[in-house]
């Protein structure tokens, strides 16, 4: 642990030498400031707390309502899942929820842990993200590295805190504390980086930084967005030794087998 704080520290004066590129990293991952903030739906209420209550007696086979073409992306080895379940193809709302997988071989088994909302890109989902589509990657994406602005809340992932991170405050207020904690979804991305290094392996054409992040109420540019107190919770119990994964899109494309 005390190896990876102090890896976190070395990443992140990286980080902030790279500020200058700030601009371009945000903006595929935050907002342009424009939706206004409406009355933020991405919070863990009572109803999730009993849905997710009943499910926890509930041993699954398989991650529910992902059918076999993403079913089977999911590497052997990852034993937690952050599944996003989008709306619908053009819906910037979203459900997401975290399953463990205990066991081995055909004993296997998943458990649904906890569900709460959250939000999505702006115009939905697409199988062929590509930069400025305001719509959120469908797929099957590990989950390396976490930073944000605030200190390190307990994350078992590699966290990089650093102020280079930050919203741009010319965006609306709402938006303000977006990247207060994030979690890189390695979509075109480097890993074992902060998340805001700009490289993006498959050109820039492909879009990137494309975050788990806090919510602002409302759709986003591509990221997945969900309430404080559930980034906190992801941060706290995502762990490499279990390599997590996230499965993402709207229903009706998880479900394609």
């Amino acid at each position: 642990m005390e190896r990876m704080r102090i890896a976190g520290a070395v990443r992140a004066g990286v980080t902030a030498a790279a500020c200058g590129v700030l601009l371009t990293t945000v903006a595929a991952c935050g907002a342009d400031g424009g939706d206004g903030g409406k009355p933020t739906s991405a919070s863990h209420g009572a109803a999730d707390d009993a849905r997710s209550d009943e499910a926890r007696s509930v041993d699954l086979k398989t991650i529910p309502d992902v059918g076999d073409r993403y079913q089977q992306q999911i590497p052997a080895n990852a034993r937690q899942v952050v599944a996003v379940y989008g709306d619908g193809k053009d819906s910037a709302d979203s459900t997401i929820a975290l399953y463990t997988r205990s066991g081995t071989g055909s004993d296997a088994t998943w458990k649904k842990e906890r569900s709460w909302s959250g939000h999505n890109g702006k115009k939905g989902w697409t199988t062929d993200h590509h930069e400025g589509d305001k719509r959120s990657p469908v797929g099957v994406f590990t989950l390396s590295d976490a930073g944000g602005v605030l200190a390190d809340p307990g994350a078992k992932l590699p966290y990089t805190q650093t102020a280079s991170i930050q919203a741009p405050h010319y965006w609306a207020k709402s938006h303000w504390h977006d990247f207060d904690y994030v979690i890189a979804i390695d979509y075109n991305r480097v890993k074992g980086t902060a998340p805001n290094d700009p490289t993006r392996p498959q050109g820039q054409s492909k879009g990137g930084s494309i975050w788990l992040h806090m919510d602002h109420g409302s759709g986003t540019s591509a990221c997945v967005s969900q309430s404080k107190t559930d980034m906190e919770y992801l941060l706290k119990t995502l762990d490499p030794k279990q390599h997590p994964v996230v499965v993402m899109g709207d229903k009706a494309d998880l479900k394609a087998s």
